[in-house]
């Protein structure tokens, strides 16, 4: 079935890109450890595991011996044997010992929580006692799991607020911890990643408090860097395992490029391509019709839903009876409808489902012939977890990519091997970002006080001495030893102010100004451009316009509504250079990483058709917001530009294309979103008095993204050429180096010169270091 499927409906189409054949993976098995608990051991037998798979054996033997470990292998790899024969078998010997279990998401703590469940409710495990202590455990059974849980499954969030904050209440799983679990942690990236760092460094520091050294088991996606990534993000030296011995079935991968339609345009009359949405609506329809199993993931909820509406549509002209069997997944259904759709999922009764990436953790749904991934998903590693869903028995799969209008997806339909060869990113924190350093240190100091070898260990003396100046904290002499620490003032409750999540700042509330009902909250720093008067907000699948944005009240207005366009926010931004971190000079580029602060300002909005067609632009006055942070920089000098053949009339529509281009390839050497960066160009700028291009981390203080271009800054501008030159368009598009963002409504932009600067500067860079 899906070699008619992957011949007939694909090949010789022009939009498809790429294919290529993945082999089947034979299993690596090996012996249970002779240091595995046989009650452990039989337990899971019990469960059909007959024996244990290498890296799975591997990743239980360093733990056991005491080795901090992540392993780093595919979906449905078994990751989680690694941990929990070393886990439940020193649970089982020493019936004091304690163990903890963190997720990103609460389905997928609730998912590892029942696989133990079973494993653990008769026989000699059954006083291991999991439990879950998250945001939604009731009071009463929050005193019961302090009290009784043995293997406690929580969040960071809740590990912040509700553990180290109260650690005297902890004592006992504090002083018998033994084993510390980090599922997933790939997904700690960012200043996410960076706030998850300092809060697990925190748990290590609380944990010595009460004499206890736990090991750490990490599980992450295939990754680069999984070794340094876990390191870092614990702050101690762990070994990865990345050699994965799971079977995997045969895997057909499609790359699939939508084509530009004629009959409508986009800004400035730039081509405009069909949606990826609609496209793989399409791909679904045709893989259910010839009887494949098909799972779609789409970016959005509200894509989710579209995308199953619109098979449903193409369906019900073929055969009523299978649309019918489509349906959509995501965050913000009932649990016991989502239970139900996966079981529909894995038993057959439902062919086709279109997910956000609620599905793409946590949740073992076996049986699925083919996967449509409509966009890139952000990251190699999510873009195989989300592949990884379909032929989990083994059998054979189909994987589609379908491009979005966007400059990453047009490079990597065009370049495979940087997708299919081998990760191309690594997972970037910086636990020494001031803006995340300085609240999490507060937290730390309430929680026992700060040494002053703990402060210099992180470099923060300067910043402890400026909330030394605040009045938040101060260094006094205290104890038997007579060593001075640092002690939180009087009545502070730091941990309320520090969202793990990655919000720095005051959070705005949504509110829905009919009904009085809080939706969520966003960054105070973002709002002006996703939150301000007139934009279309998305809130689990709902669709909302902001009627009033008060931003000294912390607090933006919407009412529901269904306007039929997206918006997009319009604002113009400078940037000023502060200190240099690093620069090298290449001839006639010089390229540096620099303290930068960006002053923006949000001047209007577009308001855009689903088609990708836009209505018009709105105007507004909101006041200027200024943000400190990190960026990358390149200078180029008039000499270069006359060389490449721009004269001084194309150099802004060079140096801005780009820049745009490069914005949306930064993802691929950065684990980040292009909407978590920002860009400026100019052809003189004030602080370097020449022709320069700047991109920068759109969180205070930097979140990694930009000292992470810097040191790929070759591989990361000979992807952006190969975009631009890989686009099929004329003069530029969403594509290539028009940015859904721009404060300048796209203007100017030249492509064609674009890709003459950035060969230019590749030569240069390519040349000897010239420092």
């Amino acid at each position: 079935m899906l070699n008619r499927v992957q011949t007939g409906g694909l090949d010789g189409d022009p939009r498809l890109t790429h294919v290529v054949e993945l082999p089947a993976r034979a299993a690596g098995v090996t012996g249970w450890p002779d240091w595995a608990a046989p009650d452990v051991v039989e337990a899971l037998r019990n469960t059909g595991i007959s024996a244990p798979w290498t890296h799975q054996t591997e990743t239980a033997d360093l733990a056991a011996a005491g080795r901090h470990v992540v392993v780093s292998t595919g979906t449905a790899s078994g990751k989680s044997l690694g941990y929990q024969l070393p886990v439940l078998t020193a649970l089982l010997e020493d019936p004091k010992a304690t163990a903890l279990y963190i997720s990103p998401t609460k389905a997928l703590g609730a998912d590892q929580l029942r696989a133990i469940g079973e494993l653990t409710h008769e026989g000699p495990l059954r006083d291991v006692h999991p439990a879950t202590y998250d945001g939604d455990t009731p009071a009463e059974i929050r005193q019961w799991v302090r009290a009784n849980a043995r293997w406690i499954f929580t969040n960071p969030d809740m590990l912040h607020v509700g553990m180290l904050r109260s650690h005297q209440r902890w004592a006992r799983v504090f002083r018998r911890l033994r084993y510390v679990v980090v599922d997933e942690c790939h997904a700690y990236r960012g200043v996410f990643g960076s706030h998850v760092a300092l809060v697990l460094r925190r748990l290590r520091r609380i944990a010595a408090r009460y004499g206890a050294d736990p090991v750490f088991v990490l599980c992450s996606a295939t990754t680069a860097e999984p070794s340094a990534a876990a390191s870092r993000l614990i702050g101690a030296p762990c070994v990865a395992v990345t050699e994965d011995g799971s079977p995997q079935g045969p895997r057909t991968v499609a790359l699939w490029e939508p084509p530009l339609l004629t009959t409508l345009t986009g800004e400035n009359g730039a081509p405009v391509r069909r949606s990826a949405t609609s496209e793989a609506a399409r791909i679904m329809a045709d893989l259910v019709v010839e009887g494949a199993r098909t799972l779609t993931f789409v970016r959005s909820r509200r894509a989710a839903e579209l995308t199953a509406m619109e098979a449903r549509r193409l369906l019900t002209e073929v055969d009523p009876t299978l649309a019918e069997r489509i349906a959509a997944y995501r965050a913000g259904y009932l649990a016991e409808d989502r239970r139900e759709l996966e079981t529909a999922l894995s038993d057959g009764s439902l062919l086709g489902a279109a997910s956000t990436n609620a599905l793409e953790l946590g949740v073992d749904i076996a049986g699925l012939d083919a996967v449509v991934i409509s966009g890139f998903p952000g990251t190699v590693a999510s873009f195989w977890q989300q592949a990884g869903r379909a032929g989990r028995r083994t059998q054979g799969s189909l994987v589609v990519l379908v491009a979005r209008d966007d400059p990453l997806d047009t490079f990597l339909v065009h370049h495979p091997e940087a997708l299919l060869d081998k990760p191309v990113e690594a997972t970037i924190t910086d636990p020494r970002n001031p803006y995340v350093l300085g609240p999490q240190l507060l937290c730390a100091a309430l929680e026992l006080p700060l040494t002053d070898a703990e402060v210099d260990e992180l470099g923060a003396r300067e910043i402890l001495a400026d909330l030394a100046a605040d009045g938040l904290i101060r260094r006094r002499v205290a104890g038997r030893d007579g060593a001075a620490r640092w002690y939180v003032t009087a009545d502070a409750q730091p941990h309320d102010n520090v969202d793990v999540r990655g919000g720095i700042g005051a959070p705005v509330a949504i509110v829905d100004g009919e009904t009085g009902r809080l939706l969520g909250t966003a960054d105070a720093g973002r709002a002006p451009a996703t939150l301000h008067q007139g934009a279309v907000h998305l809130h689990q699948g709902e669709t909302y316009v902001v009627d009033e944005l008060d931003l000294d009240g912390g607090v933006a207005f919407v009412h529901a509504a269904e306007p039929g366009w997206t918006t997009s926010a319009r604002q113009v931004t400078n940037i000023a250079v502060g200190t240099l971190t690093e620069q090298h000079r290449h001839g006639r580029v010089t390229s540096a990483l620099a303290q930068v602060t960006v002053t923006s300002q949000v001047i209007g909005y577009l308001r855009t058709l689903p088609t990708g067609e836009v209505l018009d632009l709105v105007e507004l006055d909101l006041s200027p917001q200024t943000l400190p942070t990190r960026a990358v920089f390149y200078t180029v000098t008039p000499e270069l530009l006359a060389a490449a053949g721009i004269d001084p009339r194309q150099a802004p529509g060079a140096l801005h294309a780009a820049e745009h281009a490069a914005i949306g390839l930064l993802p691929l050497v950065a684990t980040c979103d292009r909407w978590d960066i920002g860009g400026v160009s100019t052809a003189e700028h004030p602080d370097t008095g020449l022709p320069t291009v700047f991109v920068y981390d759109g969180q205070p203080g930097g979140a990694g993204f930009a000292e992470r271009g810097f040191a790929q800054l070759r591989r990361w501008l000979s992807a952006t050429l190969s975009a631009i030159e890989s686009c099929s368009c004329s003069t530029g598009c969403p594509s290539c180096v028009q940015s859904p963002k721009c404060g300048n409504g796209n203007h100017p932009l030249d492509k064609g010169a674009a890709a003459r600067l950035l060969a230019a500067v590749l030569a240069e860079l390519n040349g000897p270091d010239r420092n």
